[in-house]
């Protein structure tokens, strides 16, 4: 990606995205003063990817603490509205944690929130750059020093960041030691985040890839043409389950019969050590119009139901290997992995 391009800052005066539901067609930022305005930008995708939502929920609390200075609230307006922006997806755990972070600071004043909240956004970056190079690293040692052939799911790249990316930014650091011959992009039903975004990324870095549907991903894989698959994470359990975005858990069990890695990319801070395994995740189920229209014109008679999961989980013993900032950990045949922080 162009290095002037932040899917996500601060303006000093409000939180800037870049409105993902635009691209690629449109590059356009969005500044952000309002909680309203926020909770519907995360809703509708304006601003998504685990590490991105942790960062936009930490200054989310700053614009809180603004307008509630603004508006006169009273101190339980205020926690409600931070609470709104903490609930606003409830998979990705890293929402959640950002506002964790950031919300001892509140009796302080929104200066001591925004010092903080601006910390996590660095963190992210140097973590996600960390995380590129300890997972480039393994695949090299695992798979031999060549040009490899990857495939991943939804967008895991610096517009699901701060600024650098989780998978892709694995694949940013194979690519920058010249490492990569071509990545499958999984174009991602219902909302089309690979096709969108991930492949505009790699647009953007003169990387070579294939848009493929996302129900080609397992004979592409199974044919011989992919030497690793590389996603990132919505959150993992204590156990190392893991939830990503709809049809992940396919491309885990085609990587498994291949006998080819699979890799989740993701910072510590998506590993989620109350939440004990998979089966306790929540998945948010989103808006049957996502899966029953398309570009507003209906695509299944009237009176269809819809089954929209947003995310799915991978059990543990099908992820080869997790890259974080600090190392890879990797998952013996058969065995689940302990997770602690």
């Amino acid at each position: 990606m162009t290095a002037d391009i932040a899917p996500i800052a601060w303006t000093g005066d409000a939180l800037r995205l870049v409105d993902q539901t635009l691209l690629p067609a449109r590059l356009v930022h969005r500044d952000v003063t309002e909680v309203d305005d926020l909770v519907d930008a995360i809703r509708r995708l304006v601003v998504r990817g685990a590490p991105a939502l942790g960062v936009a929920g930490a200054l989310g609390v700053v614009l809180a603490l603004r307008q509630a200075e603004r508006e006169n609230w009273d101190a339980a307006t205020l926690d409600s509205a931070i609470s709104r922006i903490r609930e606003a997806r409830p998979t990705a755990v890293n929402l959640a944690s950002g506002v964790d972070r950031v919300r001892p600071f509140v009796k302080k004043g929104a200066e001591a929130v925004l010092t903080e909240a601006l910390a996590l956004l660095d963190e992210d970056i140097e973590g996600n750059r960390a995380i590129g190079r300890h997972g480039a690293d393994w695949l090299a040692a695992r798979l031999g020093d060549r040009p490899l052939r990857l495939l991943t799911h939804c967008n895991a790249g610096a517009l699901a960041t701060a600024g650098w990316g989780t998978a892709l930014g694995v694949v940013r650091e194979l690519h920058m030691r010249n490492r990569v011959e071509v990545v499958y992009a999984d174009e991602t039903r219902p909302l089309l985040q690979g096709s969108r975004l991930t492949a505009w990324e790699l647009e953007q870095l003169g990387v070579a890839y294939y848009v493929q549907p996302d129900g080609a991903a397992a004979s592409t894989i199974l044919r011989g043409h992919v030497d690793a698959a590389i996603v990132g994470a919505d959150r993992i359990a204590a156990n190392g389950d893991t939830a990503n975005k709809i049809g992940t858990v396919g491309i885990a069990l085609a990587c498994a019969a291949a006998g080819i890695p699979f890799v989740v990319a993701a910072p510590w801070s998506t590993i989620d050590p109350a939440t004990a395994d998979g089966t306790q995740i929540p998945i948010e189920q989103r808006d049957s119009a996502e899966v029953l229209s398309y570009a507003g014109d209906p695509v299944a008679p009237p009176g269809a139901r819809a089954h929209n999961p947003a995310f799915d989980v991978t059990p543990a013993r099908l992820v080869t290997a997790l890259a974080t900032e600090t190392g890879v950990l990797e998952v013996a045949a058969g065995r689940t992995p302990a997770l602690s922080l």
